[in-house]
């Protein structure tokens, strides 16, 4: 169900993230859909279990799943498909923005290709 990439430079919390948004928003994991505990995703992957905990816990936060203590974790129920492909875009491009400008891109390079896109592809 979940693959990692052992030699990516990704770290194994946020592919372990992507993993479960991917599944989230192609209708494989449904709103209330139990996930595995984190001790029992850690040994299944041969991770380290904070590893799990780190994924889950920034999953929460950004509101894919709940956890109620002694029942577990699930995928939020008020979240639709849709929903989660907007969130993961927009993860993505706050994470894309971050490495511009870590790059030196500046503020107006970025607002003019925004701008551009979104003229080009008559968005409003």
């Amino acid at each position: 169900m979940f693959s990692l990439d052992l030699s990516s430079r990704v770290p194994i919390f946020e592919q372990l993230y992507n993993n479960i948004v991917r599944l989230i928003s192609a209708g494989v994991l449904k709103p209330n859909d139990k996930i595995p505990p984190v001790r029992a995703l850690a040994t299944e992957l041969s991770v380290n279990p904070n590893t799990v905990a780190k994924a889950y816990k920034l999953l929460e936060a950004d509101g894919y799943i709940c956890s109620a203590v002694g029942k577990g974790s699930f995928i939020s129920p008020d979240l639709s498909v849709q929903s989660a492909e907007k969130q993961l875009a927009l993860s993505r491009l706050e994470k894309e923005v971050k490495n511009s400008v870590s790059a030196g891109v500046t503020k107006k390079e970025i607002m003019e290709i925004v701008e551009r896109w979104v003229s080009e592809n008559d968005y409003h």
